[in-house]
């Protein structure tokens, strides 16, 4: 749902900047950095509105693209860790409850005066 009023929040704008645009159709002139030229408001708002969109999508992309190779660091470490648990976690698994016993045994036979952990 998020999706659909995201694309009809867009379309209001680009509504918006498409009815602004055709209202202001005289020239303009536009500095560049070696002169000037005259061209129609219409064509320097809908050009300066693209430009915005591009930069915003370029912008976004670059994000995405990082998320995703992050995603698929953190999957293939979380499958590397599941991996190493299930041939190692069940022999770690044993050997702490062993350690335990071994500790419950020793504060049996020295009384509980051995410094715990």
């Amino acid at each position: 749902m998020k999706r659909e009023w995201s694309l009809i929040i867009v379309l209001f704008f680009a509504i918006i900047v498409a009815v602004f645009a055709v209202i202001n159709v005289e020239p303009v002139g536009v500095d560049y950095v070696f002169g000037t030229a005259q061209w129609p408001l219409v064509l320097v708002i809908l050009g300066s509105a693209m430009l915005g969109a591009l930069t915003v999508g370029a912008a976004g992309s670059v994000r995405y693209l990082s998320m995703k190779r992050e995603l698929r660091s953190l999957l293939r470490e979380n499958r590397q860790m599941k991996s190493d648990f299930e041939t190692n976690g069940e022999q770690a698994l044993r050997s702490s409850e062993n350690k335990e016993n071994n500790e419950e045994q020793q504060e049996k036979v020295f009384g509980s005066d051995t410094p715990s952990r």
